[in-house]
């Protein structure tokens, strides 16, 4: 039986902090600023033998109707409904403020289980501000430092009073080996990457058919790389929302940096990429400094080019304008799906899923190897490779070693000698004849062993 907690309270009293304990990884981005968290993220928590899913949301603060603020409480109070219980966390260390009690109600109104936790209670300034909680009417403050995991013993023992059973472990399966039909069923992991203001919320927003993430004209709204589940068309995916990646020479603030890290995460984490472009500014420099990005990490590349809906002139010579200018600026990602959407109206949804399906089908496809020697020894015969000091190199064969990206291993004399040039020649024949558009493709030189090479020269 699942059970769901969101953490609450205002902001800067270590709400991320505990998801971060809770979850054991650091995926909320934390800092001494206010107001850090925005969107709401979800993790899988466990304390104990306990295990739920928590909630981490934005500070509850008051703000003009229709501003952020006031959207980011609006998120807030979708974490709160969608809950079966609430953690109210209070800084021990400041005390109680009117904003605490005044949300103090706010939690009571929601009429579902609180547990009222005063956090940052490490040393003995913080038993006058936990002391002040029971003000509240909360019950008894539990008090904790989700920073150095002080109190998660009381923390257990509350919450285990609110929780149905847990399930034995032994039970429990996750590390049993995914049959055929469950890997390729399974969740595609998508990250949506691009400069800021680009598009990124909406598009996803769009696909939800819901206001999850917060979305503003302001570029860098989004600070974490929120994830959602998204099932279109009877396929799964979990699809993440990343911060806008600026250039790194105007990057000052720290939290932008976290930002920006939290989004490379996101991208080695992911099996898609999808780099969205403003229809406006496309093929930016930025925009090919992240595409280049992605093909280093290894991941399947979908381009969508975002805000269509503004083109003045649109229909197939303009999409065939942007796949020539795709394979122009990105010749190491040859073939790239390029897809034209407006995330806002909705327009080319469709087609982007499936490039998403179709790139990750490319980027797990596996190549037989008697074709691929066939197709070997016809692009060798083709084009030899040049001489080097005056001496022949020699390509023997080559094999598929794994997928994920698809990824070969070239045998062959002098490996330190075969120019760039002739292995893109070889990279790019390939994609061609095993219709591997877009996708990274690795080839590894390995130089055959000399069998005679263990043999000592016999004495004269």
């Amino acid at each position: 039986m699942s059970f769901t907690i969101a953490i609450i309270g205002r902001p800067n009293v270590g709400k991320s902090t505990l998801f971060n304990r809770l979850v054991g990884q650091k995926l909320a981005l934390v800092d001494d600023l206010p107001g850090v968290t925005r969107d709401r993220r979800e993790g899988e928590a466990r304390l104990g033998d306990l295990h739920f899913t928590i909630i981490d949301t934005a500070g509850l603060d008051e703000g003009a109707k229709g501003s952020l603020t006031a959207r980011m409480q609006e998120q807030t109070e979708a974490a709160i409904a969608q809950a079966d219980a609430l953690f109210f966390v209070v800084d021990a260390r400041i005390g109680l403020t009117p904003t605490d009690r005044a949300f103090a109600d706010f939690a009571r109104k929601a009429n579902k289980p609180v547990l009222l936790i005063a956090n940052k209670s490490e040393g003995k300034h913080g038993d006058a501000g936990a002391m002040e909680a029971f003000a509240l009417g909360l019950g008894d403050p539990i008090q904790i430092s989700a920073e150095h995991g002080e109190g998660m013993g009381e923390l257990y023992d509350a919450l285990a009073k609110l929780m149905p059973e847990p399930v034995d472990e032994d039970e429990i399966e996750d590390d049993a080996p995914l049959s055929e039909e469950e890997a390729a069923t399974r969740p595609i992991r998508v990250a949506i990457v691009g400069r800021p203001n680009a598009g990124k919320s909406t598009l996803i927003n769009h696909l939800l058919g819901e206001e999850r993430l917060l979305t503003s004209p302001e570029a860098g709204t989004t600070r974490d790389s929120i994830a959602v589940e998204i099932n279109w068309k009877g396929r799964d995916f979990r699809v993440f929302d990343t911060a806008g990646l600026r250039r790194r020479s105007r990057i000052e603030e720290k939290l932008e940096k976290l930002s920006v890290a939290d989004a490379l995460r996101a991208v080695r984490f992911a099996e898609v990429v999808v780099l969205m472009m403003d229809t406006q500014n496309r093929f930016e420099e930025q925009d090919l400094r992240i595409a280049d990005l992605i093909e280093r990490e290894g991941r399947a590349i979908v381009l969508a080019v975002n805000k269509w809906d503004l083109m003045e002139t649109k229909g197939g010579g303009a999409i065939s304008g942007l796949r020539r200018d795709a394979d122009h600026w990105l010749p190491q990602v040859k073939g790239v799906p390029v897809v034209a959407v407006s995330g806002l109206m909705g327009e080319g949804i469709d087609r982007l899923m499936q490039a998403i399906q179709d790139a990750y089908a490319v980027w797990n496809r596996r190549v037989p190897t008697s074709a691929l020697n066939r197709w070997f020894e016809q692009a060798v015969q083709a084009n030899p490779p040049p001489a080097v000091s005056g001496r022949r190199l020699k390509l023997n064969y080559i094999t598929q070693n794994k997928a994920r990206p698809p990824s070969f291993v070239l045998f062959c004399s002098r490996a330190d000698a075969v120019p760039q040039s002739y292995l893109r020649y070889l990279t790019n024949s390939m994609r061609e004849t095993f219709d591997l558009p877009g996708t990274p493709v690795r080839i590894t030189l390995r130089e055959k062993a000399n069998p005679f090479a263990h043999k000592r020269k016999r004495p004269s």
